[in-house]
């Protein structure tokens, strides 16, 4: 059975964005200095909208937002082989928030940025490999 035409774009949409912010994570990690902060802030982001392409195809709704052990729930109710991943990427969600205001949080390295880069990746991969034919 096709896709709904709608679905597919949005999933599409959301994929794409998802590519973009590891993207951006890169690009601020080869600054110089490298904007850290930023980088994991788009490393939060780009697992988020890969969930939420995830379940835009699996037609499920979800609630505006950044949790990602929430949205990890509603994947692994889809489909349970992906709670390993959600459980090495849930510790990401601070990355949402923490570096987004004042305050005195430490600044990640650019090594543990990298590393942090890294987990985004391949968590986002493995998720849209879940996706196939879209992009």
């Amino acid at each position: 059975m096709e896709p709904d035409p709608q679905q597919k774009a949005d999933t599409v949409s959301w994929s794409r964005k998802a590519l973009n912010d590891l993207r951006y994570a890169e690009i601020d990690l080869a600054a110089v200095p490298p904007a850290t902060e930023d980088a994991v802030f788009h490393c939060q982001q780009a697992v988020e909208k890969a969930m939420k392409a995830f379940l835009v195809w699996q037609d499920r709704p979800f609630t505006r937002t950044h949790d990602l052990g929430k949205l990890g729930t509603q994947l692994v109710e889809i489909d349970p082989t992906l709670e390993p991943l959600v459980e090495r990427i849930v510790d990401l969600t601070k990355f949402a928030w923490m570096f987004r205001y004042p305050g005195d949080p430490v600044e990640p390295t650019g090594a543990e940025a990298a590393s942090i880069l890294s987990r985004a990746r391949q968590a986002v991969e493995e998720i849209l490999e879940r996706l196939p034919g879209l992009l």
